[in-house]
């Protein structure tokens, strides 16, 4: 009988690449990896691993057990969803990976919702960039994501995750508050000579700002760079720089910038998304379900 937990070693290695990254992933020492998937060899019967310089890859045999694993392990998370379903309480931890913008306008209010309607569920949340966010998931390291997708910029798909529409909110450029010593700025056209702050190459809404002032006729001058929007947001407010911003940014705070519209109103899509095979385990349906709930408050604070 093939053991479960050096079968996920397996699968996790094909997944991380390296010994040392499956290791940190779950907390062992590279030796533990390297001695439990040999034992894994013995119980199989045949080769798993081959050297290839410094690292190992995986063979044939393998990846046909990385395959049944996948489907192994889908089985008794479906089976751990449905036990804690009989339960008459909700119980259990979440561990939600979510961007900053998501994380400031909406995670304050959906924890404290949880702790007053779902006191023995513990919610764990850690700050990732979307893209990395729905792969983490899909390897098991979170139990749910919020992620967002740009237009025309679509996010990664795994067929394990799916995918739920969480709100949407509206893409606008931010400036400087009016000045007598700056010019005045009412098109994204305007801000060709200006310096731009954008978040780190490779961040989707990078993409898409670049995009937007090349489809406007102009090369921006991405004059600072930080994944921070409340450093962006002071450099705007501070007259240093202009920024395409998603609305939920400003959720909760006021702002001396200007918020222009862009030509056709653009907007992101922010959704959630977890395992199939774990969707339906309570916690992560009241968390999805107070999400929602806050989302819906942000989108219409006056409850109209």
């Amino acid at each position: 009988m093939l053991d479960v937990r050096r079968l996920r070693l397996l699968r996790e290695l094909k997944i991380r690449g390296t010994l040392a990254e499956v290791a940190e992933a779950l907390q062992y020492s590279p030796s533990s990896v390297s001695q439990q998937l040999a034992l894994l060899e013995k119980e199989a019967g045949v080769e798993l691993l081959r050297k290839t310089g410094r690292r190992v890859q995986l063979t044939p045999q393998a990846e046909v057990l990385v395959a049944h694993t996948a489907q192994l392990l889908e089985t008794l998370e479906q089976a751990e969803a449905d036990l804690a379903a009989s339960l008459t309480t909700v119980t259990g931890t979440v561990r939600i990976a979510v961007f900053q913008s998501a994380a400031l306008a909406l995670m304050p209010e959906t924890l404290s919702r949880m702790a007053a309607a779902y006191p023995e569920v513990r919610i764990e949340m850690i700050q990732r960039e979307p893209e990395t966010a729905l792969h983490e998931t899909w390897a098991r390291d979170f139990d749910l994501v919020i992620a967002e997708q740009y237009p025309g910029h679509a996010a990664p798909r795994y067929p394990e995750l799916d995918r739920i529409k969480l709100t949407t909110d509206a893409i606008r450029l931010a400036v400087p508050p009016a000045s007598p010593d700056r010019p005045q700025i009412a098109s994204i056209e305007d801000t060709a000579g200006l310096a731009w702050v954008m978040e780190p190459r490779g961040a989707a809404s990078r993409h898409w700002a670049e995009q937007a002032c090349r489809s406007a006729g102009f090369e921006p001058d991405v004059r600072f760079e930080t994944a921070d929007l409340q450093a962006q947001i002071r450099l705007i407010e501070s007259g240093n720089a202009v920024a395409l911003m998603p609305d939920l940014v400003w959720t909760g705070r006021g702002t001396t910038a200007q918020l222009l519209d862009l030509p056709g109103d653009p907007h992101r899509t922010i959704f959630t998304s977890v395992r199939r095979s774990s969707a339906k385990r309570p916690a992560i349906l009241a968390a999805r379900e107070t999400l929602a709930i806050t989302a819906e408050s942000v989108r219409n604070p006056d409850g109209g």
